[in-house]
């Protein structure tokens, strides 16, 4: 009954924090600032993003997690030390219990890094439940039930498109393109049709600002400031949503292609159901405009938004701990399905 409870929602982008009993506590980007003389962290959260891009020679802010998966291990530690300090403040007399979501697709390595990580800063017992499945728990899809129900996880770096019943991925597809590779695309986009040169943080900005899936009639415009690529002198210019459409064709084809393979592999009663139901999209790169109707003209299944889709995979967390806990039901975790 001491025991704390956490679930965390460990983005590329964003991480969120859910405490058993109070709900979601944190919500911080995932990055932080390190003095590389001695390694001691300066910020972590919103502090060490704004950072980004403007340090001295001897700080570098930075991102421990790429696509999904902990590219830094002592900086991995380093932000879930922090996490847990401001979940359940610096003294603990009890270790926490944790669920923690990974990447479908993570890989036995990928795995060990996450518990390794968790376990070094104090976790009692740590479970590592998929994304999609968690995502789905939070959208409170009815995947308790034989029928079919269809996910589109979007995040920072990764994509998960499942298809889940009985409270176990079916077939599923974890795509390392997402929210991080439509912000190349549009920096890409920026220099070679506009000649102009501007950093993550800004494509970030003109993402949620002016951002669309589909060329529309009437487009956003914004004034966008960065670098000239010829002169190298500061230039400012005006785009609008139609220069962003093109510019993300690319990734999001990309995932198209994997929503068609798993709707290819899904068993046909499963099919019929997600038919009546359409996919349900989640993460924040599904709030990217026009989505959904990309996603549903190309496929031929309707396809809709969540409701809060950023917080979709940390209230999985939530419910996950109390089923859990309550030994009501077992998870099909992704040891179960990896080919």
């Amino acid at each position: 009954m001491f025991v704390k409870k956490l679930g965390i929602d460990l983005g590329t982008a964003n991480s969120v924090v859910f405490v058993q009993g109070e709900g979601i506590v944190l919500t911080e980007p995932t990055v932080v600032a390190i003095d590389v003389n001695n390694f001691t962290v300066i910020a972590v959260g919103m502090e060490a993003k704004e950072m980004i891009g403007k340090t001295p020679d001897n700080i570098v802010a930075k991102r421990p997690l790429r696509n999904g998966v902990i590219a830094d291990s002592r900086v991995t530690e380093a932000l879930l030390r922090y996490f847990f300090d401001k979940a359940l403040g610096k003294s603990r007399f009890f270790k926490p219990d944790v669920v923690i979501s990974v990447p479908a697709g993570i890989t036995s390595v990928e795995e060990r890094a996450v518990l390794k990580a968790a376990n070094a800063v104090g976790a009692r017992n740590v479970t590592l439940l998929p994304e999609p499945l968690l995502a789905a728990l939070g959208a409170e899809m009815p995947i308790n039930t034989s029928s079919g129900n269809m996910i589109i996880n979007m995040g920072g770096g990764t994509t998960e498109v499942a298809v889940i019943s009985l409270d176990g991925v079916v077939e599923y597809e974890s795509l390392r393109v997402a929210g991080d590779a439509i912000n190349e695309a549009i920096i890409s986009y920026m220099r070679k049709k506009k000649g102009l040169l501007i950093g993550e943080q800004t494509a970030e900005k003109i993402k949620i600002k002016i951002g669309s899936a589909l060329e529309v009639k009437d487009p956003r415009e914004m004034e966008v400031r960065g670098r000239d690529v010829g002169a190298g002198m500061p230039k400012s210019i005006v785009i609008d949503s139609n220069d962003i459409a093109k510019a993300v064709e690319w990734p999001l084809r990309s995932i198209i292609k994997s929503i068609q393979a798993v709707l290819e592999k899904t068993p046909p009663e499963l099919s019929a159901d997600i038919m009546d139901r359409g996919m349900v999209m989640s993460g924040g790169t599904s709030l990217l405009r026009n989505l959904d109707k990309l996603f549903s003209r190309a496929t031929g299944v309707p396809a809709h938004v969540a409701d809060d889709p950023l917080f979709c995979v940390v209230k999985g967390t939530g419910i996950a701990l109390d089923l859990i806990e309550e030994g009501s039901r077992k998870f099909s975790f992704n040891r179960d399905f990896r080919r």
